[in-house]
């Protein structure tokens, strides 16, 4: 497969998440769309300033999550707020919708003009909280042709966080990741084993031997810690770090994204 162009210009990027408000017709839903769009423009716009190189997308106020499928309304919805956060941030924009609607987050990024999804279940079946998520590699890598968005980047969790992966423990986290290469992916993410928590070292230097993708870091990564794994990560993907309170249902404050971004140079 040729080599796809990069999409930042500068070592070890930061991807902020925005966490969109809860959509309509979820359980907690109780903004209009045009409220969840304004705050999530808000968040990108401070993210943005504060000097962050892409922003990520993301449904996870919708709990519960609806396994693998969501309904149109939620597409709709991520799609019109996607874009309006393209639209003002300008950067590498990424979306992610829960839990594992991997169709669904590429026709939002081809709909919206985004650069990449965030893929749960890409490359072998794992246990989670909503129950069996299996492997999408094949069939999303036709429909991501089907529909003409080829430019579309998949990044894919592996042994993703919230989490059982007893029924594939004889395969490691570098065969893993090699896995999601040989199955076309375009980089990895590794994580802790819940959102808030850092990955284990030792899993981010298994994984950078096992593949030639780039590897992101999808959870825990603070301005305390970032530091440490930069000889091991080329990106990071930071949610909670960049929230009042270090915690991922708060707002964005700009002053802790200043913090982590002066902390990499």
């Amino acid at each position: 497969m040729p080599a796809r162009a990069p999409l930042f210009r500068c070592s070890h990027p930061v991807v902020a998440m925005i966490h969109v408000g809860a959509l309509p017709g979820t359980p907690a839903g109780a903004l209009s769309l045009a409220e969840i769009e304004a705050q999530a423009v808000k968040e990108a716009k401070i993210c943005r300033d504060a000097g962050v190189h892409g922003l990520m997308l993301e449904n996870m106020h919708d709990t519960p999550y609806v396994r693998g499928r969501v309904g149109p309304e939620i597409v709709a919805a991520m799609a019109i707020v996607a874009r309006a956060v393209k639209d003002v941030a300008g950067l590498p924009c990424g979306v992610q919708i829960l839990a594992a609607a991997n169709f669904e987050a590429m026709a939002v990024a081809q709909a919206a003009g985004l650069d990449f999804i965030r893929a749960e279940g890409f490359a072998f079946a794992h246990v989670a909280d909503e129950g069996i998520i299996q492997s999408s590699a094949a069939e999303l890598l036709r429909y991501r042709r089907m529909i003409g968005a080829e430019h579309v980047q998949v990044w894919a969790d592996i042994k993703k966080k919230h989490s059982s992966h007893a029924i594939t423990a004889d395969v490691s986290i570098g065969e893993t990741a090699h896995a999601v290469e040989f199955m076309r992916g375009d980089a990895v993410i590794v994580t802790g084993a819940v959102t808030g928590m850092a990955p284990k070292s030792a899993d981010v230097r298994v994984v950078k031997q096992a593949t030639r993708l780039p590897v992101y870091l999808g959870s825990g990564v603070t301005a305390a810690n970032i530091v440490e794994f930069l000889a091991d990560a080329d990106g990071f993907i930071i949610g909670s770090e960049f929230k009042t309170g270090g915690h991922w249902s708060g707002a964005v404050d700009g002053k802790r994204v200043r913090r982590l971004m002066a902390a990499i140079g």
